[in-house]
């Protein structure tokens, strides 16, 4: 009885694996049917179409719309823009080092890039450049593009500029040999208080643990016990760098996230211990701009009890691209996994109204009340999950903040945008700065002088609302809105954003940003700080 048994289900084991093998079969069979019928479409409009049709385009966009039918971070890049999608998250370029902006058709230094080649051959802030290589450098043709097609290029090779210097009756001519860019993932790196340092990364590059590991050795060299990282804004990048970041807080052997799909098995990514900031009170500032290798890092930080979390709910980007070559150069970044929280929580927010839908977010948080009161979110008990020390998270939709700050639209309001939006703030500083640069820059040699002393006149800040008047921005209905001391101080960040460095804006807003506010609060009162259970 029992050896017919046995070969019952031997027989049957054998008839489940046949089955299972015809299944695999009749699936490969369908995918190359799908393949196949694709290609016939494509030869058959190339050869058969009424009109005369340019293939490699009908190709691009019928990519394109497929891609969009997956999900909203898919994409398809033309191999003529593969180099310039890569190059903020490579972490450097080939060109003459210079930050730059058109300012009234024509292009204005902000700044040269410290020991770049332009700064090397003399070029100066507040210098315009008039001609590249013999032409005219100015004008209602010149646009961005145009700049980085004229003054890119290859490591070593030289560009001549034709440049106006004011007080200098003739043009300046410059010979600079292209180099290497670096363009750094690091905005900002200062001291708060005595023993409070703060770091604002913008995205997460090929260079920017190296940049995060000296910005923290240097802050310690200036007494920095606690930390607040600044990740507000930052819309992500590699996912190793953020396992590396992550892996700077965490001890030995920790799971900063792990990563599945259909098709990509489970991959755990633990920490390795020896991280430059394994120890001391953590703040991770985040907002709805926080998105990817943001949620990563914030989300490990959360779910082993590491450090605080402030700001308002992030954007919800869980899902990992993978870059796949195709045949003429182009590529595409496909969505292969997921990924995943030590806690198991996936916080990709959902996507299936469409991706227009889905990046309108920012809107529905703001008409529902989100952005001002977190009562205004909502999460399912399916949504549940424990940090280590017991706390409870939700998943769902990005990464909830411990302390929530609500958005300032005091401040943020709409004679705000349209200052920005209509280039009032951007032209006041550019003219103001062509008169004054010299003298302020005699008067306040370094950063800290100007920070301490330095304030916008009356009569300065009078003709600033005279041009945004003029521009039909500032009204008789709306001038009441106008939050006059959070715009002079503004202004002040922006004329030391062009003296010295993008650095120096962020500082001189620290003072009044309510979020870090909020983390210098929390920082030093240890009772409130420790209620929450955190672990150094």
């Amino acid at each position: 009885m029992k050896k017919t048994f046995l070969i019952i289900l031997m027989v049957l084991g054998v008839f489940q694996l046949s089955n299972a093998q015809d299944n695999l079969n009749i699936q490969e069979l369908k995918q190359a049917e799908t393949t196949q019928k694709i290609a016939t479409l494509l030869h058959l409009i190339n050869n058969f179409y009424v009109d005369t049709l340019n293939m490699a385009e009908v190709t691009d966009k019928a990519i394109i719309y497929t891609l969009k039918e997956l999900d909203p971070h898919s994409a398809y890049i033309a191999e003529k823009d593969v180099q310039k999608a890569n190059e903020p998250l490579e972490g450097s370029f080939e060109g003459i080092g210079i930050t730059f902006q058109l300012f009234k058709d024509t292009i204005l230094v902000i700044s040269p890039i410290p020991g770049g080649p332009s700064d090397k051959v003399g070029i100066m802030a507040g210098d315009k450049i008039i001609t590249v290589d013999g032409e005219e450098a100015y004008g209602e043709d010149i646009s961005n593009q145009w700049v980085f097609d004229h003054l890119r290029g290859k490591k070593g090779t030289d560009v001549k500029v034709g440049v106006y210097r004011k007080n200098v009756e003739n043009l300046l001519d410059f010979i600079i040999v292209r180099d290497k860019i670096p363009i750094n993932s690091l905005d900002a790196a200062f001291m708060l208080d005595n023993k409070t340092g703060y770091i604002k990364l913008n995205r997460f590059a090929r260079n920017s643990l190296q940049e995060f590991r000296t910005a923290v050795a240097e802050l310690r060299e200036e007494g920095m016990e606690q930390l607040v990282f600044d990740l507000r804004g930052n819309s992500g990048g590699y996912l190793g760098t953020a396992m590396s970041i992550g892996d700077e807080f965490l001890k030995e052997d920790e799971l900063i996230v792990y990563t599945e799909g259909i098709h990509s098995p489970r991959q755990n990514l633990n920490s390795t211990g020896g991280g430059s900031f394994e120890k001391g009170e953590l703040v991770v500032l985040i907002n709805e701009g926080s998105a990817s290798a943001s949620e990563i890092v914030s989300g490990a930080v959360q779910d082993w009890d590491r450090g605080m979390i402030i700001g308002r709910r992030s954007f919800g980007k869980g899902l990992v691209q993978r870059p796949f070559k195709l045949p003429d150069g182009s590529l595409v970044r496909l969505t292969v996994a997921r990924y995943y929280t030590p806690s198991g929580r996936c916080i990709q927010k959902p996507y299936d109204e469409g991706t227009e839908e889905y990046y309108k977010d920012f809107y529905h948080r703001f008409e529902s009340g989100e952005l001002m009161h977190p009562d205004s979110i909502h999460f399912p008990d399916s949504l549940k999950y424990k940090t280590t020390g017991g706390r409870t998270v939700y998943g769902g939709g990005g990464i909830m903040p411990d302390i929530f700050v609500a958005f300032d639209s005091t401040r943020y309001n709409q004679v705000y945008s349209s200052l920005i939006r209509k280039g009032v703030f951007n032209t006041y500083v550019n003219e103001y700065l062509d008169k004054n640069r010299k003298k302020l820059m005699k008067k306040y040699a370094a950063f800290g002088q100007f920070n301490e002393s330095y304030q916008i006149s009356d009569e300065d800040f009078d003709a600033f609302i005279t041009q945004a008047e003029e521009k039909e921005v500032l009204t008789e209905d709306n001038i009441n809105e106008l939050n006059e001391d959070f715009i002079r101080l503004q202004l002040k960040a922006l004329i030391a954003r062009n003296l010295y460095d993008t650095e120096a804006y962020f500082e001189v807003l620290s003072t009044v940003d309510h979020e870090i506010g909020k983390a210098l609060k929390t920082l030093n009162d240890p009772a409130v700080y420790n209620s929450y259970g955190f672990k150094d």
